[in-house]
């Protein structure tokens, strides 16, 4: 009865308005067009959000608006069918509803009145079509809503977050005039960002066009449980069909443990408008819907008389009545089309609306590129209980926070960086914990890891047979490191290991075969291994590297006691040793001692008594003593340090490699050993240039010695943990040589795209940061009783550990040589003024004197030419200078 008298006034309105003639020039009739689905939950709130903006554009005196609403039932058909009728019979300036971009260019090319319309569509940003060269064809349309790859984005951060590597896209297919593959090309290319990506989609048809839904909701339904993906985003369904979805999801138990769900706007924007019951199917979704804020004036007054329309128009779903985003969206895109024609001619309001901008219910009203420009703010929501619980809001500029405050706070902050912070989630099932993502095919089936059964390096790998017993028992190095990593996993994984009897390659294949789940060994991580598997992260570091028997250094056994200082340190002590001896003697010829060194042979033999203490009663000056006590200190340690370095060089042989690298070893057209890794002959061969008859297979590690002392190979190459192996049991006549080849690694093999090669790596690190590895690997080389005694690397004793002593020793030698030199001088000068007082009181001063002043006048006299003065020039300065 409300509706047809809302329809009654309007009418009465419209006939007022026609009938006031000139005296309302200015006077504005609006004719718009609506198309929405009356059969959903938005179209019903986007029918009650347009009667309450036409109630309040009554009010106005300059605007008159005639409504024409036709429904669609969701029929892609309908809407344009509708669309087409609104503008050729209804001449309607404006559409607004729920057409879509390819809808809106069919109607463009069908439409024949060639007139100028504005087409305004409600569709919500989860089911935005994406952007296509259409657009660029319909500049008279617009979308209510904001970039659909920022929904897109928010999706993506979600999935990272928790590092599921692989979804499941679910849509709902009610579209006839194109596919939905542009926003499943548009999530895909969002979750590659965050190292994720889609295992599969599936499409669901509208309810309305199946005969038996249950018949087919279930086929799907059990297509997707058999797979061991277990994350599912539901986007573009209807509210129906969602209700539907989880109520069958929940029968055959998809809503429990280790599953996860995540629904978009179309779906958890309307869960304040559902039943007890439909949540009571969806206990651990998680939501994302457009945030708005509740908290004004404006909002409140328009949820009351909201609640109390909607009530009226749809009784039976009084109780669930609270407004959603898509009705402030309608509310807020009907006054804009009216402040748009209040400015302008029909021809331009396309132009009107784009420029118009003002603070609606919904947020900012300002358009960009043919939509909303405002960048929105999600809310992230967790259905819990009777209602839903906000764990968090993500923005494209902040990305995750805990509280929309916090998003208003940072606006100010251009250059920080916020910490992405998700609430508490209580998941499907009850889960506190995020679940991984994925799960076995059948979880009561172990996984069957394959192991080398047959490997040469059985501390990696050890395979053996109890008669008693009747059981298999497989230990080794690998085998504990595996299950170390297993332990840091947060679920239960259940395996059995399964001995493989074939090559390293071909256990490899049989996980790309699929005949083996994983694969866990002693086997390297190598590239043409990556077109066939995955690999965890290396659990202990490889290399190539190549090991040589040993051979005596007899030319440096001769000379060895010259090897226990370097030949710095030999240089210091002898240039020290004389230069301290040198002082000795000096200062103790300055006090006039009776000490006979007047010859460099003499130094020389003073300088050996010194050396081995004798004579020492010679020394009588205290000075020379100084300088003699602390290079005798020095001497002393000096000796007791060569002792000690040339007993541990005479009892430690000196030896060499037999083989100094592989250039040396191919000149000589040497044989090589390797174990049945396959990789190692081809990095002999194509990478090192070993002729292929010059390999050697060696089956044992116990085979090697044997291989080394017949002759048969000069050299063996093993991967660097082997050959931490091999030294360990053989570290006498046995020595690494030359460089590190193709570093890499051991790891755990999984077939391609398995989530748990992920998972192990993660696990892997973490026993890393535990030091397990480095406990296991001491464990495995303990158990080999050998003491090397090989010493190879020890260097000479340089001068550093005596530097000190060498520098008090100098300093104090210089104060002594610096003290005699200053007496020596002194004593000088004193003899000089003896000799001069002489010669003044003989008057031997005053004859010289005379003598040369006489000489000086008689040199004048012959002085007449120019050559001559020059002459008599230089006499008479080098008279004036004797003078003087």
């Amino acid at each position: 009865m409300s509706w047809g008298l809302l329809v009654l006034l309007l009418l009465v309105s419209s006939s007022l308005a026609n009938g006031r003639g000139d005296n309302t020039q200015q006077h504005r009739v609006a004719t718009i067009g609506a198309v929405v689905d009356f059969t959903s939950r938005v179209g019903k709130e986007q029918r009650i959000a347009m009667d309450l903006a036409i109630q309040d554009l009554l009010h106005s005196n300059c605007l008159t608006v005639n409504l024409d609403l036709r429904d669609s039932q969701g029929n892609s058909a309908k809407s344009t069918s509708a669309a087409i009728n609104l503008l050729n019979d209804k001449k309607v300036e404006v559409i607004i509803g729920t057409l879509t971009m390819q809808e809106a260019a069919v109607v463009s090319e069908i439409e024949i009145r060639k007139a100028n319309f504005t087409i305004l569509s409600l569709t919500s940003t989860a089911i935005k079509p994406s952007p296509s060269p259409a657009s660029l064809q319909l500049p008279n349309y617009l979308q209510v809503a904001n970039d659909i790859v920022i929904y897109m984005q928010c999706l993506a951060a979600l999935v990272g977050h928790f590092q599921w590597r692989k979804v499941t896209a679910l849509y709902e297919q009610n579209i006839d005039f194109s596919s939905n593959s542009g926003i499943i090309t548009l999530l895909s290319d969002s979750l590659k960002l965050v190292n994720s990506e889609i295992e599969h989609h599936q499409a669901f048809p509208t309810l309305s066009s199946l005969s038996d839904p249950n018949a087919l909701f279930d086929e799907e339904l059990k297509k997707l449980r058999s797979k061991r993906n277990r994350v599912f985003i539901v986007t573009q369904f209807s509210l129906n069909s969602a209700v539907f979805l989880f109520r069958k999801a929940k029968e055959m138990g998809m809503m429990g443990k280790g599953y996860v769900w995540i629904v978009t706007d179309e779906i958890a924007s309307l869960l304040d408008s559902v039943d007890d019951s439909v949540k009571y199917n969806m206990q651990g979704v998680i939501g994302i819907k457009t945030n708005f804020i509740e908290s004004t004036k404006n909002f409140a007054k328009f949820k009351t008389r909201f609640r109390r329309l909607y009530g009226l128009q749809y009784p039976e779903e009084e109780e669930n009545s609270s407004p959603s985003i898509f009705a402030l969206r309608t509310y807020d895109t009907m006054h804009a089309i009216a402040l748009a024609m209040k400015n302008a001619a029909s021809k331009y309001l396309s132009q009107e609306i784009v420029s118009t901008e003002f603070q609606g219910l919904s947020g900012m009203m300002q358009f960009k590129n043919g939509m909303l420009s405002q960048s929105p703010t999600f809310q992230i929501i967790n259905v819990f209980g009777r209602s839903y619980s906000e764990i968090a809001f993500w923005s494209p500029r902040f990305g995750f926070s805990d509280s929309m405050n916090k998003h208003l706070d940072m606006k100010e902050r251009t250059n920080h960086s916020y910490v992405q912070v998700l609430g508490p989630i209580n998941w499907p099932g009850g889960l506190q914990a995020p679940p991984k993502g994925w799960t076995l095919v059948d979880e009561e089936r172990p996984l069957k890891i394959g192991i080398p059964a047959r490997g040469a390096f059985n501390q990696f790998v050890k395979v053996t047979y109890d008669q008693n017993t009747n059981q298999t028992r497989i230990t080794g190095f690998s085998i504990d490191m595996f299950e170390a990593a297993v332990k840091n996993l947060p679920y239960h994984m259940p395996y059995v290991f399964v001995p493989f009897n074939g090559s390293y390659d071909e256990l490899v294949e049989q996980v790309y075969y699929k005949g083996l789940d994983a694969a866990v060994g002693d086997i390297e991580v190598i590239a043409y291994r990556y077109h066939y598997v995955e690999f965890s992260q290396p659990y202990i570091s490889s290399g190539l590297e190549m090991i040589v028997p040993v051979k005596s250094d007899k030319l440096k056994e001769k000379w060895m006691f010259m090897k226990a200082f370097s030949k710095t340190m030999w240089f210091l002590m002898i240039i020290i040793h004389l230069s301290v001896c040198f002082v000795v003697c000096f200062i103790e010829n300055e006090h006039g001692q009776n000490f006979e060194l007047k010859r460099i042979g003499d130094i020389l033999w003073f300088s050996v008594t010194v050396l081995f203490f004798a004579q020492r009663e010679r020394v009588q000056s205290n000075l020379a003593r100084l300088v003699l006590a602390p290079w005798l200190l020095v001497i002393l340690l000096v000796v007791a340090t060569f002792t000690a370095s040339l007993s541990s060089m005479m009892t430690i042989s000196r030896v060499q490699p037999s083989v100094l690298d592989v250039e040396t070893l191919k000149k000589g057209n040497g044989t090589v050993g390797r174990n049945g890794n396959s990789f190692i002959v081809r990095y002999l061969i194509d990478v090192l240039e070993f002729r292929p008859e010059n390999i050697k297979r060696i089956s044992a590690i116990s085979d090697y010695p044997k291989a080394f002392e017949s002759g048969e190979i000069q050299a063996a190459f093993f991967v660097a943990p082997h050959a931490k192996v091999f030294l360990a049991c053989y570290c006498k006549g046995y020595m690494k040589a030359g460089p590190i080849y193709k570093p890499s690694g051991f790891a755990f093999v999984f077939p391609k795209g398995s989530p748990l090669a992920i998972d192990m790596s993660k696990a892997i690190v973490e026993v890393n940061e535990k030091k397990q590895v480095e406990l296991l690997e001491r464990q495995m080389l303990s158990s080999f009783n050998c003491s090397p005694s090989l010493n190879s690397n020890d260097g000479p004793i340089g001068y550093e550990p005596f530097s000190g002593l060498f520098l008090i020793s100098g300093l104090v030698c210089a104060f002594g040589l610096l003290v005699t030199s200053g007496r020596k001088a002194d004593r000088l000068l004193h003899n000089m003024s003896c000799i001069r007082a002489i010669l003044i009181k003989t008057r031997t001063l005053t004859w010289v004197f005379l003598y040369l002043n006489q000489s000086y006048r008689q040199s004048q006299k012959h002085c007449s030419t120019s050559s001559i003065l020059e002459t008599c020039s230089t006499r008479n300065m080098s008279s004036g200078v004797i003078v003087i």
